[in-house]
Parts: structure tokens; sequence; C-alpha cells
């Protein structure tokens, strides 16, 4: 199994002993029963009781002010922690996005009353957000975006369509893009909501993986009534705002540990007596991902400096997106393993598991194409 080292004592009080109480709390609550199967599920298990134990731990809302439920810590104390549930494979995605960057978007842009609302119920792992960015025919192109806010006596009327939104049929809000106003250039009169999905006229549809499993929906808007409040941060400021919003989505260690359970199982296939060739592919993962963590923490001590690191988290995602979808194939040529979906804890489950996910690893958080394009754009080639 691929141990992670400690990160920077500096940046982190105790680092071994939090990862310590990490590792003890997860093989308390999740158990011998969790085996690679369910761990091969990565950050996309979902279990709302889980979710509040960790709140209950400290471990979510960890950089907030304690004003607002958070328990001040540093950005890289929260990295161990991820880190460590990530190589798990918990299930955290009941609070995943509402942890990762609905509450810091909420923290930096929100209201007071929108802060005091939110925060506190996020950190308790109470809380559930989704994403309403993407939209049908427009892919990553989020300056392509058609949902419209129109301006009403009491707020603005919504309608319009957001598309691959993950575990919107479980979240209690979701954070909006939409278009309010006209625009010199297509990222402008763009602007955010914070949306109750309780809200009337909202309708949520399944849209099934390629596993069959539901993790996807589309969210249709018709004719719904937000308060004027809804509004988050400055109108027509929503490009910036979630631009902001992706530096935290992309550049996470969940950008280049999807595959982990895979890896791991693969280790274990392998045995403690591998061949020269083994050695060489197990080696080069392993230093893929030790670069790829320097540098998603870089970013971690960025965002933490209240820095924008838009285009340094999209090589991140880039390049993690690369890894993960190269280990499956680099798995099944070096074992001769064929997949075997269906099965349980095997390798080859395993294998077939990582499989199907795999080509939603290149699209989630932004499409390789518009990945590139942003990074040529920021080299000055474009």
């Amino acid at each position: 199994m691929i141990a992670f080292p400690p990160v920077a004592a500096e940046a982190v009080a105790d680092p071994a002993a939090l990862r310590a109480e990490v590792r003890a709390f997860l093989a308390a609550e999740l158990g011998p029963d969790y085996g690679p199967t369910l761990r091969a599920r990565s950050w996309s298990g979902h279990d709302p009781a889980f979710s509040r134990k960790l709140g209950q731990q400290g471990w979510l809302g960890m950089t907030l002010p304690r004003a607002y439920g958070g328990h001040e810590r540093s950005a890289l104390d929260r990295y161990v922690v991820v880190e460590e549930l990530l190589a798990a494979g918990a299930p955290v995605a009941a609070h995943w996005i509402a942890d990762r960057q609905s509450a810091p978007l909420i923290l930096h842009n929100g209201t007071e009353a929108q802060r005091q609302l939110i925060l506190p119920k996020i950190a308790a792992g109470d809380c559930y957000f989704c994403i309403g960015m993407s939209e049908p025919d427009s892919g990553s192109d989020l300056a392509a975006a058609r949902t419209r806010a129109e301006r009403t006596e009491s707020g603005f009327r919504i309608n319009g369509t957001k598309l691959w939104t993950t575990y919107a049929h479980e979240a209690h809000y979701m954070i909006l893009l939409a278009r309010t106003g006209p625009a010199e250039d297509r990222h402008g009169g763009l602007s955010q909501f914070l949306i109750d999905l309780s809200t009337p006229g909202i309708t949520i549809s399944p849209i099934l993986d390629i596993a069959g499993d539901h993790h996807m929906n589309e969210v249709s808007f018709r004719d719904v009534e937000v308060p004027a409040d809804a509004l988050l941060g400055q109108e027509g400021e929503g490009w910036k705002q979630v631009m902001g919003e992706l530096a935290f989505e992309r550049s996470g260690p969940d950008r280049f540990l999807s595959s982990f359970a895979l890896i791991n199982a693969l280790i274990a296939q392998i045995g403690t007596g591998p061949d020269r060739l083994e050695a060489q592919v197990i080696g080069r993962i392993a230093a893929h991902l030790m670069v790829l963590r320097q540098m998603s923490i870089s970013v971690a001590g960025m965002l933490a400096r209240g820095e924008n690191p838009a285009q340094q988290a999209t090589i991140v995602k880039d390049l993690g997106a690369l890894l993960e979808q190269e280990i499956p194939e680099i798995a099944r040529a070096l074992t001769d393993t064929a997949p075997r979906p269906g099965e349980r804890d095997t390798f080859a489950a395993v294998l077939a598991q990582t499989i199907l996910a795999a080509p939603s690893f290149s699209l989630r958080g932004g499409t390789r194409q518009i990945l590139r394009g942003i990074i040529a754009r920021g080299l000055g080639l474009r």
C-alpha cells in the first residue's frame, strides 16, 4: 500500500498525530466489512450519518471561523484529513461539495445572514450542496450558460436547465450560475444564487451513469421565484466568483486519488516479490502521485493566503485526471486480469468498477479540452 509522507511540520501543529487520529477513526467507523469494492467508489459514496460523525469530530468546516461553526484550523490541517478520507475510500459524497467549495464561496462572497444560516450546518455535516454550472449543449463552457434570472418586484425569476448535477437529488442547496443582464463579452452579465432546492418550480430528474448508478441529474427551473437575498455576492460578478470557486474544486487530492483503491489492490495482487517490470510500474505511479500531491499542497497554501490560483489548480486537475485514467489500463495490462463486474472485493471487481468510473474523471470539474484552453490562455498562448 502506498503511504503518504507527512505534510510539512511547520504547516500543521502535529501532522503525524492528526493523521493517526483520522486513521484510527476510519478503522473504527468503516470496519472490516468496508472492503475494496466499496472503497473503489472513492468520493462518490453517499452516507449522511458518516458525514455528521465527521462534523462531530471537527473535520468539516475546518478552516471556517468559529463564529460560523468552524474550527479555524489551517488549510493543510484540512488537507491531511481529506487525504486520509480519500485514501480510505470513505463515503464522503454527502458533504463533499459543501465543505470543499460552497462553504469558502459563501464565506468570501455571501452576506452575513447567508453565512450565519448556512456555514454552521455545513460544519456540522447537516447541509449538502450541488453545483449549478453545466448546461445542455454547452459541455464545460460555462460562459455559454443560458439559464436566466430576471429581476422581479420581490427578487428574481429563474428559467433554464442545469445538467450533470452530482447528487442534486440528495442536496439541500444549489449554487446556481445564471445570466442576469447583458454584457460586452460572454463572461459578463453572470451572477450566482443560493438556491433552496425545495423551492417550487424546480424539477430534478435522474441521469444514470454507465454502471447504472444514480449520481448525476438534470435540474430544470421553470418560473422559479427566489427572494432578492438569494443573490450570492455581487450581481454581474458571477464569472469572477465561479473562477475562484473552481480553484477549490480542481486542486484537491480528489483530483488524483480516484483510482487509489485500485492502486492498493494492484499492489496486493502483485504481492511482496514483484519482478523488475512490476516494481518499475508501481514506482512510476508512486512518483507521479507524490509530484501531484506537492502541487496540490502548494495550491492549498495559495488558497489559504487568499490568492486565486485558478491556473495552478487547472494544471493539477488536468494532470491528475490523466494519471487516474491510466491506472485501470496499467493494472489490466500488468496483471493480465479481465475485469469482472458484479463480484465483490476481488481484484477483478475493483478493476471493473474503476474502468466504468474512469471516463468521468476527465469530465467532472471541466473537460480536458477546456482545461488546456485555460492553461494556454494563462501562458499567453491564445
